[in-house]
């Protein structure tokens, strides 16, 4: 498995275990064992999913070193705030039966229930989440869903820039303008959904070119994925789909490929943040 580095130093493997909407108890817990099974070490969740708890049976029962595992949670929009921040993180570490998280995400920039103060509830959090990195419960800081706006205003307070972004990217889904300032600033980009939202399976592009390399179409969306240098977070509760999703990193799409994969329409795209209703 690859590595990213980050803008902190510190590396992130290249591609990560989804678990958004694996039930939690033994449909999310035989998912993640078959995971790290297959290879993964990067195991991505949040509050909101409701499955920290038996990830964090999977993690201990599978017998790795938890240095050798990267693990991902995030802050719920319920938990804005300096001292709910530092409690979500407490009540995310027990769950999981962790000492630390090696990544911590601000879930969505602009909850409704604070859309006339997102911007100190967003600096207030953050400067949380920086001392829970110098207490050592946090190794890296980071956010999702943040547009450039939002990455903005975080900036005119925050001590550390965020070392990730989790965006929704896959084929036909790509936010040019984010993506774009990320790169600038030397954060990672990582791409939720990124095997759409089951469009991608029907649609004719993706089919003949999953033919032409002899791929799924799984494997040709997580490709794509890595040639724009994201990081994918496949999610499968299928076990030989989550083995055969790690068999694309021998895959190298040509750059007309890359660019029909980029254009395709038709699929479902990305929230706007500032829209929803959560």
């Amino acid at each position: 498995m690859k590595n990213y580095t980050m803008n902190n130093g510190l590396t992130i493997p290249a591609v990560g275990f989804g678990t958004y909407l694996s039930k939690d108890g033994d449909e999310v817990y035989r998912a993640v064992l078959t995971a790290l099974d297959a290879g993964y070490r990067h195991i991505d969740t949040a509050a909101y999913y409701g499955n920290e708890e038996s990830i964090g049976r999977a993690l201990k029962d599978s017998g790795i070193p938890r240095e050798e595992l990267f693990i991902t949670t995030k802050l719920w929009n319920d938990a804005h705030g300096y001292d709910e921040a530092k409690a979500a993180l407490a009540t995310s570490l027990q769950k999981l039966q962790l000492d630390y998280v090696d990544l911590y995400l601000i879930h969505w920039p602009n909850p409704v229930n604070l859309r006339d103060s997102w911007q100190s509830a967003n600096a207030e959090t953050w400067r949380a989440m920086e001392e829970m990195v110098e207490a050592g419960l946090i190794r890296t800081i980071g956010v999702s869903n943040f547009m450039v706006h939002h990455l903005d205003e975080l900036l005119k307070t925050a001590a550390i820039v965020p070392a990730v972004n989790q965006i929704r990217l896959a084929p036909g889904v790509y936010q040019e303008e984010i993506v774009q300032y990320c790169r600038g600033k030397n954060i990672v980009i990582e791409a939720w959904s990124p095997l759409g939202r089951g469009e991608l399976f029907s649609h004719p592009t993706m089919l003949a070119i999953a033919e032409k390399y002899d791929k799924s179409v799984a494997q040709i969306a997580l490709a794509w994925s890595w040639a724009h240098g994201f990081l994918p977070l496949p999610k499968s509760v299928t076990d030989s789909r989550i083995i055969v999703n790690l068999d694309f990193q021998d895959l190298v799409l040509s750059d007309e490929d890359i660019e029909s994969i980029t254009a395709i329409q038709g699929v479902t795209g990305a929230y706007n943040p500032d829209e929803t209703n959560f």
